[in-house]
């Protein structure tokens, strides 16, 4: 079984600020989290704790696909705890003045023996308080 998990947000915006929203570090820090080594070259290898200062769970990415104003697709992984990895995927749709995000979260399954802080169910939770309340509230606003 595939414990994926997408979530679908329209923005009110146009895709190019939307892209800058999730690729740009200085943005990105205002919604997201302060990603120091983020940039979208291929191949960039990106860490980065939880943005309340827990610093509970080191994050790791390596940035795998990039279609400006289209796709970001990285690595998402836990070192420290793990060597399993999964896929994080924003895609946007243009539509005028207006961008369909769907953020696809594949591979969860590799982190099910970590716990219930990382079972599909919390990762959804998370996922859609970023782009559904997070993302959508720094672009409109």
């Amino acid at each position: 079984m595939h414990d994926n998990v997408v979530i679908k947000q329209r923005i009110n915006a146009p895709v190019d600020k939307v892209w800058s929203a999730i690729t740009n570090r200085s943005q990105m820090k205002d919604w997201y989290f302060d990603i120091a080594d983020f940039n979208t070259d291929l191949h960039t290898e990106f860490s980065f704790y939880e943005k309340d200062g827990e610093n509970k769970y080191q994050h790791h990415g390596e940035i795998l696909e990039v279609i400006p104003n289209e796709k970001l697709k990285y690595s998402w992984s836990y070192p420290e705890i793990t060597k399993d990895k999964t896929i994080v995927k924003w895609n946007l749709q243009d539509e005028g003045d207006k961008t369909l995000v769907i953020l696809t979260h594949k591979g969860l399954e590799n982190f099910e023996h970590l716990g219930e802080e990382f079972s599909k169910d919390a990762f959804d939770k998370a996922w859609t308080k970023i782009v559904s309340i997070k993302l959508k509230n720094f672009i409109e606003n």
